[in-house]
C-alpha cells in the first residue's frame, strides 16, 4: 500500500500582508456573474494570469444576481474587526484557501462566515485542514460554541459533520428588492396594533416567547441567558441567525409587539431592525407565535427602516440602494408567507450547524434518599 501523500501547504493565521492576496481571493470565491473565478492568488499574482477556475465556498447567503454577494463578504478589507480571525492555507507561497471567523464577544461563540479554496481537486482537504486549525485555535482561546451556515452543496455539510458539528436547522432567506418603496412610518398605528420598543424588563416574556416558538432541542443548543435578551435593542447576534454575523449595522433596534387585551398577558411577537451601513441590505427579523398574524409587525418593521435610511425621501437611483434581507427558519411557517405578503421573497435556503466545545455537565440537584 502506498502511504499517503503529505501536502507541502500549511494552514496559518493571516498576516498583516497577506490582506489584498486575502481581499483577492475573497471575491474571487463569491463573484459577480460579470467577474471571472482565477487561480490562486498571492502577492504576485497580477490580472493578466487570471483564467477561471472553480472554486469552493459555503454559499452563503445567496447567489441571485439581485444581491451584492461580495458586498457582504468584503470584511478583510472593510470593517474586519481586531478580535476576528482569519485564517490561510498557504502552498509554494500562495493563498489557495481562507477562512474567517466573527467572534461573539459577549458569549464566546465564533461563527465561520467564509471557508474558500480553490479546487483543484483537492478543495475539500485544504478546507478541512482550516476548519481544524481553526477549531483548535478557537478551543485555545476559550470558545464554548462554534456556529456556521452553509448551503447543502459540494459537501458543504459533510465537511463540517466529519469536523464534529451537529446540523440542526434551516434557514430560508427573504430578500425584498430594493426598488420597492417603504410604508410611511406615519400611516402605521403603532399604539393600535400594540407595538412598542422592547425594553430590558422584557427579557423574561421575550425568552417565553423564543421558546413557545422555538423546538426545545434547539432552545437547548442556542441556549440563550436573559442577559441576552435584556442587551437585544443594542445587538444583533441574538436571536441567532444566518446573516447577523455577516451584516453591519449603522443602527439596531427592537421592538415587541403585545397580545391582544382578551388574551392572558405576554407577548405575541418580536421585532428586531438593523439599517445597514454602505451597500449592504438592510436587515428585519421577526419571531411570532404560529397563532398570531404579524403583519402589521413587519409592514411597521419595514417602515422603520424606510424612516431611518432616509430611502423614502430621496428620489433617482440613490433612493433605493438596499434592499432588505430577513431569515425564517422551518418550525417558524407561517411567518416566511407573511413575509413574501409584504414583497420579501425566498432567494436561498441554508443548514445550520453547530459544534459544542465544552461538555455539558448535569446541575446537582435532590434525589430521594435510598
Amino acid at each position: 500500500m502506498m502511504p499517503p501523500v503529505v501536502r507541502p501547504g500549511r494552514t496559518r493565521a493571516a498576516r498583516l500582508t497577506d490582506l489584498a492576496a486575502v481581499g483577492d481571493l475573497s471575491r474571487l470565491a463569491h463573484p459577480a456573474h460579470s467577474e471571472v473565478r482565477a487561480d490562486a492568488v498571492g502577492p504576485s499574482t497580477s490580472r493578466g494570469d487570471q483564467h477561471e477556475r472553480p472554486m469552493r465556498s459555503l454559499g452563503l447567503p445567496v447567489t441571485a444576481s439581485h444581491v451584492s454577494v461580495f458586498s457582504l463578504f468584503r470584511m478583510p478589507l472593510g470593517a474586519f474587526r481586531p478580535h476576528d480571525q482569519l485564517y490561510v492555507y498557504e502552498e509554494d507561497g500562495r493563498l489557495a484557501g481562507l477562512a474567517r471567523v466573527e467572534r461573539d464577544t459577549y458569549r464566546d461563540e465564533w461563527t465561520i462566515v467564509e471557508l474558500d479554496a480553490v479546487d483543484h481537486g483537492d478543495a475539500g482537504d485544504i478546507r478541512y485542514r482550516l476548519v481544524q486549525h481553526l477549531l483548535r485555535d478557537g478551543s485555545r482561546r476559550g470558545a464554548s460554541r462554534f456556529h456556521v451556515a452553509c448551503a447543502d452543496i459540494r459537501g458543504n455539510v459533510e465537511l463540517f459533520m466529519q469536523a464534529g458539528f451537529a446540523r440542526y436547522g434551516e434557514e430560508t432567506i427573504h430578500f425584498r428588492d430594493p426598488e420597492m418603496r417603504f410604508p410611511a412610518l406615519r400611516s402605521i398605528d403603532a399604539a393600535g396594533q400594540r407595538i412598542r420598543s422592547a425594553t430590558p424588563h422584557d427579557s423574561t416574556e421575550l425568552s417565553r416567547l423564543y421558546r413557545r416558538v422555538t423546538p426545545a432541542a434547539v432552545a437547548r443548543l442556542e441556549d440563550y441567558r436573559l442577559p441576552d435578551w435584556e442587551h437585544l435593542p443594542g445587538r444583533s447576534s441574538v436571536p441567532r441567525t444566518s446573516l447577523t454575523p455577516l451584516l453591519r449595522f449603522a443602527d439596531v433596534e427592537a421592538y415587541v409587539q403585545e397580545n391582544e387585551a382578551d388574551v392572558e398577558g405576554g407577548l405575541a411577537a418580536m421585532l428586531q431592525v438593523g439599517v445597514a451601513k454602505e451597500q449592504q441590505p438592510h436587515y428585519l427579523r421577526v419571531l411570532s407565535l404560529p397563532e398570531h398574524d404579524p403583519t402589521p409587525l413587519i409592514r411597521f418593521g419595514l417602515a422603520v427602516i424606510g424612516k431611518r435610511s432616509g430611502a423614502n425621501q430621496r428620489r433617482g437611483s440613490e433612493a433605493h440602494q438596499n434592499g432588505v434581507m430577513s431569515c425564517v427558519r422551518t418550525y417558524e411557517a407561517p411567518l416566511d408567507r407573511r413575509l413574501a405578503e409584504q414583497g420579501l421573497e425566498p432567494v436561498a435556503t441554508v443548514s445550520l450547524l453547530l459544534k459544542e466545545a465544552l461538555v455539558r455537565v448535569a446541575e446537582p440537584a435532590m434525589v430521594p434518599a435510598v
